[in-house]
């Protein structure tokens, strides 16, 4: 699929950006992000999976913010990911009044539970810090419509297995994707725990 079905505010920042046309895997997965499926995007560094999937979450979200709880989460490995995948949501974002937030293990708890309060869209956050705000009630996820995991083999090799296993328990129908280079044994095992009828994409 092309650019060109995106929302138009997507449309703008991607001529800003001088992205005319996906990359081959962006073109294999956007489509099936878009439509809602489950899905591994498997491909090597430089095919386009990070962009692909802030594309995608930007435009399920419609480009605007809604109510207070988040509707799209990204779980990252450490607060640099967290950081570094904030500044390229903002790429896309800076026309929008999507709120963009990330919440991992060096900032004050008590003051993460009062800023997401106030109103999330997108949560960028790490396993760790993600369980502690849960189970504190800190974060309401009854509205969450997409959970993405990136570079997911860092989480499967560090166990947090159980800690992703815990949440998306509790979690009504959302739309899962795992973002990898590789498709290790660990990634594949979370099909039958979330994925049931994942696609998988690789370049």
């Amino acid at each position: 699929m092309s650019f060109k079905k995106f929302h138009p505010i997507l449309k703008e920042a991607l001529l800003a950006h001088n992205m005319e046309s996906p990359l081959p895997f962006q073109k294999a997965i956007l489509s099936k992000l878009k439509g809602g499926m489950d899905v591994y995007g498997i491909a090597p560094t430089g095919a386009g999976k990070t962009t692909a999937f802030i594309l995608a979450t930007i435009h399920k979200l419609k480009a605007e913010a809604f109510e207070d709880s988040p509707r799209a989460l990204v779980m990252v490995k450490d607060k640099a990911a967290a950081l570094h995948l904030k500044e390229q949501f903002e790429h896309f974002t800076n026309e929008t009044d999507l709120r963009i937030y990330c919440a991992y293990d060096e900032y004050d708890l008590e003051k993460q539970k009062e800023e997401i309060y106030f109103g999330v869209d997108i949560m960028i956050v790490t396993p760790k810090r993600l369980n502690k705000l849960y189970f504190l009630n800190g974060i309401h996820l009854g509205q969450l419509q997409l959970f993405i995991m990136e570079d997911a083999e860092f989480l499967m090799r560090n166990n947090y297995q159980n800690d992703v296993l815990r949440v998306t328990e509790s979690l009504k129908k959302c739309q899962y994707v795992i973002i990898a280079e590789k498709l290790s044994p660990k990634l594949k095992s979370l099909q039958e725990n979330m994925m049931s009828n994942a696609l998988i994409v690789s370049s």
